[in-house]
């Protein structure tokens, strides 16, 4: 048994803090160690509490007061009180304060008794715990947002497939109110055609406590069935078996309907790669050919498995195998399209030519090359025979042309002896007869037309050996000038004048021979046939109508011709508009032809009796 000589003893030693108060001024009858350590300093006997030089909070001291006037006891609960600490400095603390009035009659209290246990730890716990739970509420919160603001529809199943949650999304996409029996009507809207399979496979999933990802038809709320896909995870918990699945559903019809008919584009573009007679690949951007249609296993007798990623070059002639491979190399390399014509082996052995062409084409996958091989076997045959052809006719063209030319140069030394002739017999002999000077002047003029059918006939080829002359930047003026000055004796005979205006195309790129030898017979013609009432006035101008078009003009007031009424070239060779005037009828048909070989036309308009005029496009459109 205790006696209460041992109660001071065991009051000092006890770990909760305790304390008598005495009288109205709460003077310290008894603090035992523990209060001591509370207060961090000694405390003074029968001194006030708020004298002791611990921190005593004047609402502490207010509170005494008042449950000692009263009477009444009273806790307080996870009170804090600053503490001093040697490695902290002052750091809050909390206690538990049981205040108990004492009083000796039973009436009027004399004092108070203090009580004061340390909580400290279950406090910050228990803020700790509240602090959790509050950022809990936040995540929950935020939590929440996410998931039904993202365009999924998330939901919570357990165990038994019950559903715990669903997002409002479910709510809009299917149209049911929020009131419906979710596990009753879920498996009513999916597809008939996939109700079984989903029911399966999720009952599966959660037996065996995995995951699932599967797709199924989900009515809308139009009614109208969406592709969507569905996956869950467990919510692991171990030892045990997981007992929530966490899960998403994502509507995929879109990009299913794309798939499917990017995947019936491909068939059909297959089927379409197949039914083509040409040799039609593709390769990886790395060149590497990963397929072959149908008409190439058919052409070469192999399958596409024979020919490999690099087969094709086996199947090109020994002799163009490495300009192919290098020429493939360096359009991988770089991405240029590739090009070459080549022979390539069929499955009988023959080679036949083709024409290799491949283009590179980059998309979300990456670059990919597409190519074909046309058989070209029987044009290249026919360009040979057509350029034999083409040779032989050049050749005999110019064997003719040769002839002709010599020809007419072997004949002007006959020409000139029978004018040697005639100009003799005229001087020595002479004739009784009244026709002669007729007969003399119709032979004269017999022997001048000779002789300038043969000139025509060495300026025709002559004209035709220039077609080809090379073209240059040409100043029109000064080629112009030129052309007049070989022409000033016939210019001074006629009195002609001219004007000249080549401001609208002041150049031309052309061959200097073939412009000289048009402007010569145009700038002649205009002298030749100039009307015997006036003297000749020639207006030579070029115009520009479209860029890159340009045009010359040249226009006289001679006689004028009449146009003849047919198709085709306006002008023939020996064919002559005034027989009275000296000609060969030549000039203009050169004109033309030259024209028409630089890729021209020539227009004619005239009145005869008022002059003509002349326009050359020199280039068409």
């Amino acid at each position: 048994m205790l006696e209460p000589t041992h109660l001071p003893h065991v009051l000092r030693r006890l770990p909760a803090g305790v304390a008598t108060l005495l009288g109205p001024e709460l003077r310290v009858g008894f603090a035992n160690g523990a209060l001591e350590t509370l207060l961090g300093a000694p405390v003074a006997p029968n001194q006030p509490l708020l004298a002791q030089p611990g921190p005593v909070p004047p609402d502490l001291v207010e509170v005494m007061q008042q449950v000692y006037r009263s009477g009444r006891p009273f806790v307080a609960r996870a009170y804090g009180l600053p503490s001093s600490t040697a490695d902290a400095g002052t750091v809050l603390r909390y206690y538990d304060l049981t205040l108990e009035p004492v009083s000796e009659d039973d009436q009027t209290a004399s004092g108070l008794l203090l009580f004061a246990v340390d909580v400290t730890e279950q406090e910050q716990a228990r803020q700790r715990a509240h602090e959790l739970a509050i950022e809990t509420r936040r995540l929950d919160t935020r939590l929440r947002v996410l998931t039904e603001t993202v365009p999924q529809i998330t939901f919570t199943v357990d165990a038994a497939g019950h559903f715990e949650y669903v997002s409002p999304q479910w709510y809009y996409f299917t149209g049911q109110p929020v009131t419906a029996d979710l596990n009753a009507i879920w498996p009513l809207l999916i597809h008939p055609d996939d109700r079984l399979r989903v029911l399966y496979q999720s009952e599966t999933a959660r037996t065996a406590g995995t995951g699932w990802s599967y797709e199924y038809r989900l009515r809308r709320h139009d009614g109208q069935y969406r592709w969507v896909l569905s996956r869950g995870l467990p919510e692991l918990h171990a030892p045990g078996q997981p007992v929530f699945w966490h899960g998403a559903l994502t509507e995929i019809h879109d990009q299913r309907e794309l798939t499917e008919a990017l995947r019936r584009g491909e068939a059909e573009l297959r089927f379409l790669a197949d039914s083509i007679p040409e040799l039609i690949w593709t390769a990886t951007a790395q060149g590497l050919i990963d397929y072959y249609n149908q008409h190439t296993a058919d052409y070469t007798g192999l399958s596409a498995e024979e020919l490999g990623p690099t087969g094709w070059v086996a199947l090109i002639h020994p002799d163009e195998q490495v300009g192919a491979a290098r020429g493939w190399v360096h359009s991988v390399a770089t991405g240029q399209p590739y090009e070459g014509l080549y022979r390539l082996r069929r499955h009988d052995g023959r080679y036949r030519w083709h024409l290799l062409r491949a283009r590179q084409r980059a998309d979300e996958r990456g670059p990919r090359w597409f190519g074909a091989c046309t058989d070209m076997d029987d044009q290249h045959r026919l360009r040979d025979a057509l350029q034999t052809q083409y040779d032989e006719l050049a050749r005999t063209n110019r064997d003719l042309d040769t002839f002709v030319y010599t020809a007419s140069h072997d004949l002007k030394q006959p020409l000139l002896n029978l004018r040697g002739l005639f100009d003799e017999l005229r001087r020595t002999a002479s004739f009784a007869d009244p026709d002669e000077a007729p007969i003399l002047t119709m032979v004269e003029d017999a022997l001048g037309q000779l002789d300038d059918t043969l000139q025509e006939l060495a300026a025709t080829v002559q004209e035709q050996r220039g077609l080809s002359a090379p073209a240059e930047p040409l100043d029109l003026r000064t080629v112009a000038e030129e052309v007049l000055l070989g022409l000033r004796t016939q210019v001074q005979e006629s009195g002609a004048t001219f004007e000249l205006d080549f401001a609208a195309a002041p150049e031309l790129t052309y061959g200097r021979a073939n412009l000289r030898s048009i402007l010569h017979n145009l700038l002649s013609n205009a002298l030749k046939f100039a009307h015997p009432d006036r003297p000749p006035h020639i207006l030579v101008r070029s115009t520009l109508p479209a860029p890159g078009r340009p045009t010359l003009v040249v226009q006289d007031n001679g006689l004028g011709m009449v146009l003849p009424d047919r198709a085709g070239p306006l002008f023939q060779p020996f064919e002559r508009q005034h027989p009275a005037i000296a000609g060969a009828g030549v000039g203009m048909y050169l004109v033309q032809r030259v024209v028409a070989s630089r890729g021209g036309h020539l227009e004619v308009a005239s009145t005869v009796g008022e002059g003509t005029t002349f326009t050359i496009h020199w280039f068409d459109t």
